[in-house]
């Protein structure tokens, strides 16, 4: 597999526009600091070029997002990746404070779980009481 890491969510999602325009699925795996965004390794040569020439350019564009005027004052954003029954995976952007508070008590893989249980429910609604489930 490729592995592509992005530490912003907009440039993750213009990259994963990108190789969808390209005919391609890309799959994203959520790391501590990063998504990662997944692809078969078996592509053509001029389509990887392709890709990596793009990947570069959104590193400059991750790099402008991130860094103030003078390089030393940074933005801190959270993106918690989704998981929806359709099969893409998009990130859900969570205030760094409120990531912090929850990640002093539980691990980013139950943050995980809890994000994607309140997609599961919303996207396939169960109302029966929690005790007849």
């Amino acid at each position: 597999m490729l592995e592509y890491a992005f530490f912003h969510p907009t440039p993750c999602g213009l990259f994963c526009d990108f190789l969808k325009e390209k005919g391609l699925e890309p799959r994203l795996e959520q790391e501590d600091l990063s998504t990662n965004v997944l692809l078969p390794e078996e592509l053509d040569d001029a389509l990887l070029e392709e890709i990596e020439v793009y990947y570069d350019e959104l590193l400059d564009m991750t790099e402008e997002l991130t860094a103030g005027q003078d390089g030393d004052e940074y933005i801190h954003s959270v993106g918690v990746a989704v998981n929806l029954k359709d099969g893409r995976s998009v990130l859900a952007a969570i205030p760094p404070a409120l990531v912090n508070k929850l990640l002093a008590t539980i691990t980013l893989e139950e943050l995980s779980d809890l994000v994607n249980a309140v997609v599961d429910a919303v996207e396939n609604p169960d109302l029966r009481p929690l005790c007849k489930r």
